[in-house]
């Protein structure tokens, strides 16, 4: 009977030690100084940003300040739910000290958080309903802010609570789908429209297919390492508190580091995109449009808009109707994906008129502030009829008319799909924040309850290098992953192939979480959603 019992190993006294030391003074002056730093740097381009915004009450202020709060608390959540997998490896192995590693982790992904591009971001935007995007000032667009963002962080504080690996990713893209079932039942004789399920589909095959390359990937680079390492320290569990050889301790400080930064790179992005939905909603003054692009680039602009201008026109049906008002005729497009005679014509009036508009104004920083949100509405229309068009491959252009029209998307994406360096250093450092304040409790899943037998060194490696060379190609793609569900599955992969066996009460656990973490997400946010929407 005792035999078919799993075993458990408990924590080792130096691990429990060393998890439950204190932080000395002096790291805590040193990072509190480095925050009070980063404060100063957001609070002084947030004012300077603000200063051009001609706000006639205080209102739109104490809203930002509670959304923003709202959207950094989703990553500081994030940050001490997910990041927390990147340490675990070398702290149950003792190559670094748990404090340190957390430091340098939290580091680590303040910097993969500034040199990311924004795709993740805007990529998940994109499975918003369009008039919520568009109207993101409005009621509904603020209801939607909320509700996807405390749906999340109430689904991740109940798996951290848990010591449960759950994905914030899969929570928030499970938010963001409530948020579109919810607005399109709630309005359906209106035609509201809901989620856009071909981009869900892309962004589910990339959280399903993640944790199975990773368990694989992970299993296999392991095997490959037996066959091609010869020494056999790097198959060993650690003995005491002595840390691995040097060449070993080296790698795994490696892996930490660019699981860490491919982490901030990937998951940082998504409370930035969110971020810029609330600032455009609440001061679109100052945000709506990218005043950064400089005054010499609007010739290129006009240059590339009649390029496409002449593309659409050649494409134009003689069946089609000038309409009354063609953005109505585009966001219907965008909305059904039902493309129409009628909606070329009205394709190639909006480029037109951005055209003369910019041409009038001579550069984006001129946009007077009462049409700010609706020249940019008017390019993501834009951009986004463009992207569903190739989607679709409907019309059918040639490859040359799609190189117009991309270094045209190119153009007014630069204008509308952009981050400021301060959204970038404060997502940063609400992340770094989270890692270094609640990492313990996924640390220890991780380290202890998914195999039977203590971690090895190569199996901290390998699972590491498989989580970081994941993250990354998602970055490239623009995709969101899990960190928690490429890591903790690569953890499990390198156990079966080791031949070290799971703990199942643990790997059931975590698979209950991926499991339920969609349908709890969007049932929750959906119901915030018809709560806040009711509230405001």
């Amino acid at each position: 009977m005792a035999a078919t019992i799993e075993r458990e190993i408990p924590v080792s006294g130096a691990i429990n030690e060393k998890l439950a030391r204190k932080t000395g003074a002096g790291p805590i002056i040193i990072f509190g100084l480095i925050l009070a730093a980063g404060l100063f740097y957001v609070a002084t381009h947030l004012i300077s940003d603000l200063s051009v915004e001609k706000a006639t009450t205080i209102r739109p202020y104490i809203m930002l300040a509670g959304a923003l709060l709202i959207a950094l608390g989703f990553e500081f959540v994030n940050g001490f739910h997910d990041t927390a997998n990147a340490v675990a490896t070398v702290i149950y192995t003792h190559s670094m000290e748990p404090h340190i590693a957390v430091a340098w982790s939290g580091l680590c992904n303040f910097a993969g958080v500034l040199i990311s591009s924004g795709a993740v971001a805007f990529g998940i935007l994109s499975l918003l309903p369009v008039e919520l995007i568009l109207q993101v000032g409005s009621a509904g667009g603020f209801a939607m802010v909320f509700a996807l963002l405390v749906a999340a962080m109430i689904w991740n504080l109940g798996t951290w609570y848990l010591g449960l690996p759950a994905s914030s990713s899969h929570t928030l893209i499970g938010s963001i789908i409530g948020v579109g079932i919810a607005n399109q039942l709630m309005a359906v004789k209106t035609g509201t429209s809901g989620v856009d399920w071909g981009q869900a589909a892309n962004i589910g095959k990339s959280l399903l297919i993640s944790p199975i390359v990773g368990f694989a990937v992970a299993a296999g680079l392991l095997l490959l390492f037996k066959a091609l390492i010869t020494d056999q320290r790097l198959y060993e569990a650690p003995e005491g508190t002595e840390p691995p050889p040097f060449w070993i301790r080296g790698l795994l400080i490696l892996t930490c580091t660019a699981v860490s930064f491919a982490h901030g790179s990937n998951d940082g992005q998504k409370g930035m995109g969110l971020i810029m939905l609330i600032l455009i909603g609440l001061v679109p003054t100052a945000y709506a449009l990218n005043r950064a692009v400089p005054a010499s680039a609007t010739a290129d602009f006009v240059a590339v808009s009649t390029q496409t201008v002449q593309v659409l026109d050649s494409h134009v049906s003689k069946t089609a109707v000038v309409p009354g008002d063609p953005r109505d005729v585009v966001q219907e497009y965008v909305r059904t994906k039902d493309f129409t005679p009628d909606t070329m014509v009205a394709l190639r009036q909006i480029v037109n008129d951005i055209a003369n508009e910019l041409r009038l104004y001579k550069a984006m920083a001129n946009v007077p502030p009462q049409y700010a949100r609706n020249f940019r509405n008017d390019m993501y229309l834009t951009s986004e009829a463009f992207r569903l068009m190739k989607k679709q491959n409907n019309p059918a252009f040639s490859a040359s008319d799609w190189t117009a029209l991309d270094n045209y998307k190119k153009h007014i994406d630069l204008a509308t799909k952009f981050i400021p360096g301060w959204v970038k250093v404060a997502v940063a450092m609400a992340l770094g924040l989270g890692t270094m304040v609640g990492w313990k409790r996924i640390v220890v899943t991780v380290g202890e309850k998914i195999g039977k037998d203590h971690l090895t060194y190569g199996q901290g490696a390998a699972a590491e290098i498989t989580a970081a060379a994941t993250i990354a190609a998602a970055d490239w793609y623009g995709l969101p992953v899990s960190t928690t569900h490429v890591l903790s599955s690569g953890v499990a992969g390198t156990m079966m192939a080791n031949k070290s066996g799971l703990q199942l009460d643990t790997v059931r656990n975590i698979a209950m979480a991926w499991i339920l973490t969609l349908p709890a997400s969007v049932m929750l946010s959906a119901f915030l959603f018809w709560l806040f929407r009711h509230a405001f």
